[in-house]
């Protein structure tokens, strides 16, 4: 972790985890998701937590998986990588906490998926949205499938999903993919004022309302484990991580 770390910031009642892994612009490594968990966990057993906030250090949201790490060579351990990341997405979307997302720059991939697992996404001005996982042969994942079409509806998630095109903050907004759009470098003070006032309310609705809207988020995530599992052993995905990792362009359907 010397290279990464998950920054915690306590004001008050209000928990802010930053994502910090400037070599790869805070890209979800597999040792940042288990602090991340770590620290999910324990705010949930923190009777003084009232609400989080999570961000991206360095002007970058998260962009994306970890592509250099993602080497599974069988069944079992790609359902073990679902399993553990899933921990968060259980907490996020499920967990008593309510979560302000503070976006600026990018938020690619499994970073969309983090964003779309709060329960209010501030963007800066200058953020850009893409999903993307078909570009390195892979179906999206950490709950997105789930998420997305739940905050924009399933023709717009379609679209997403199944175009890597960039939306910017202002189109993002338009189709309620973020809730508020503030100037460039102030999303993580506005993400931190919402939070605030969540906190200050009562904490048993928010957490039941949170329940409920969460109400079929276990049987997606399973369905997700099986089939990123089978993306996870394709060709075309050992070719997406190759083309990824050279910086060139994947030619997928060979065999």
């Amino acid at each position: 972790m010397s290279a990464m770390r998950l920054g915690e910031d306590r004001a008050g009642a209000v928990l802010t985890l930053t994502l910090d892994y400037p070599a790869r612009r805070n890209a979800l490594a597999v040792p940042l998701r288990d602090a991340l968990f770590t620290a999910l966990e324990a705010a949930q057993g923190d009777a003084g937590i009232r609400a989080l906030v999570l961000t991206g250090a360095g002007g970058t949201f998260c962009s994306g998986g970890d592509i250099s790490g993602m080497d599974v060579s069988d069944a079992e351990q790609g359902r073990e990588r679902m399993r553990r990341t899933h921990r968060i997405i259980r907490l996020m979307v499920g967990g008593r906490l309510p979560i302000v997302a503070a976006v600026e720059g990018w938020c690619v991939g499994a970073g969309l998926s983090m964003a779309c697992a709060c329960d209010t996404i501030v963007a800066a001005e200058d953020a850009r949205f893409m999903a993307g996982f078909n570009k390195v042969g892979l179906m999206a994942d950490l709950g997105l499938p789930f998420t997305l079409p739940a905050r924009i509806g399933v023709a717009r998630a379609r679209q997403i999903l199944l175009y890597p095109v960039p939306i910017a903050a202002v189109e993002a907004e338009r189709i309620a993919l973020v809730d508020r759009v503030v100037p460039k470098g102030g999303a993580l003070a506005e993400a931190q004022l919402l939070a605030a006032g969540l906190a200050a309310q009562a904490a048993l609705p928010i957490a039941l309302t949170k329940r409920m809207l969460a109400e079929g988020l276990d049987a997606a995530l399973e369905r997700e484990r099986d089939w990123q599992t089978m993306c996870f052993l394709s060709a075309d995905h050992a070719e997406g991580r190759d083309a990824f990792l050279a910086k060139r362009e994947p030619v997928f359907g060979q065999r």
